[in-house]
């Protein structure tokens, strides 16, 4: 006997809601997060309610094609972080970090921490070396740039459990290992997270609350030497790691 019982259809996953989402440039890799939000949208994967692309140039790819379904900001990146990250955040709003940006977030709690103190009480040291990270360089802003890829990866790897390129299991985890660092006072790591076709990023209420890890470690430790924070920026196989140094003396945290 036939059943006749009607199967219900599968229900499609709901759509991660987000706030404010801002692309950080609007050249190759810009273009390309733009590209693959907008497949996300259009098929019922994301909502979104204002998308934004900053970049200097008005003429990057972002910028050419006079889109409305965006906003599209000519700045620095630095300015329009100082402006972005120092207003509430919704819960929702993020962050798409460039694969070749500057350690934005660290630099801009650095300069939190000035108008909180003083410039001669703050400053950025590299970190020591990871153990066990085969590949690590100090730029020119004292940050470190590690990763466990002795390869390149593509853009839109999204980093699983077994990985693409040695097709092992994936037994490595750059938040562990930089929160593991020795010789700091605190550690605030922002996890730059694969949410959606391949699409990373870091949400604005993590980075907001590291300013406060920053804050409430130096009042936790007026008076003692310079307090040391560790501040990284990762995904589960890269990052940019810096230390931030506040203080000193009581007479350094005056200002």
């Amino acid at each position: 006997m036939a059943d006749d019982t009607a199967r219900a259809e599968p229900t499609a996953p709901a759509p991660i809601i987000f706030g404010r989402v801002v692309i950080v440039g609007g050249g190759c890799y810009g273009s390309y997060y733009v590209r693959q939000l907008r497949r996300a949208r259009e098929r019922g994967a994301v909502r979104i309610r204002e998308l934004i692309v900053v970049d200097r140039d008005a003429a990057c790819a972002v910028a050419r094609e006079a889109a409305t379904d965006l906003r599209f900001v000519e700045s620095e990146w630095a300015p329009f972080m100082q402006k972005f990250l120092a207003t509430p955040a919704d819960a929702h709003d993020a962050i798409v970090p460039s694969p070749l940006m500057p350690h934005l977030f660290l630099h801009w709690l650095r300069d939190r921490a000035i108008d909180r103190y003083s410039a001669s009480a703050v400053a950025i040291e590299a970190p020591s070396a990871l153990e066990g990270v085969p590949w690590q360089r100090v730029g020119d802003d004292a940050s470190r740039y590690v990763s466990f890829a002795e390869w390149m990866c593509p853009v839109n790897c999204i980093e699983p459990r077994i990985c693409p390129h040695t097709r092992g299991l994936r037994d490595w985890d750059m938040s562990r290992t930089a929160a593991a660092a020795p010789n700091l006072d605190a550690v605030a790591v922002l996890h730059c997270t694969h949410r959606t076709y391949g699409v990373g990023m870091v949400d604005v209420r993590a980075i907001q609350d590291a300013d406060a890890i920053v804050a409430g470690t130096v009042e936790g430790r007026a008076g003692a030497p310079a307090v040391r924070i560790l501040v990284g920026t990762v995904s589960n196989c890269h990052g940019a790691l810096g230390v931030l140094r506040v203080g000193g003396s009581p007479a350094a945290l005056a200002g």
